[in-house]
């Protein structure tokens, strides 16, 4: 395996994913709307963890572990009913998800993954 970090999407403050020894690494990733409701906010970060793990070279059946913040945890019986349809059938990752206070109050879900390459 090679010992050079790749990132991607990088900015001044962080990058969107790193790689490193075939391990996805993804930035915490939030809506990119946040006039929508919990479903509507899931929805839009599960696409942008799909497309983030595709440019890695993975996809969402090599999750490894996910980690999903909400802002209300009263809404988790919503997020899991979009979650359940996206997660890969056999192929569900180790998950934590709690109530957490987001940077932008518009936010109203954030979610970490960690991915092995394909």
């Amino acid at each position: 395996m090679s010992q050079d970090i790749q990132r991607i999407g990088m900015a001044a403050r962080y990058s969107e994913a790193a790689v490193f020894n075939g391990i996805v690494y993804l930035a915490g990733m939030v809506p990119e709307r946040g006039d929508t409701d919990i479903r509507g906010q899931t929805e839009d970060v599960l696409e942008q963890v799909a497309q983030r793990l595709q440019e890695a070279g993975s996809d969402k059946s090599r999750i490894l572990r996910a980690q999903i913040y909400l802002t209300d945890i009263r809404e988790i019986t919503v997020m899991n009913e979009v979650w359940d349809t996206w997660v890969v059938p056999g192929a569900a990752p180790p998950r934590a998800t709690v109530q957490a206070a987001l940077a932008n109050p518009a936010y109203r879900i954030e979610i970490v993954v960690t991915a092995a390459q394909a």
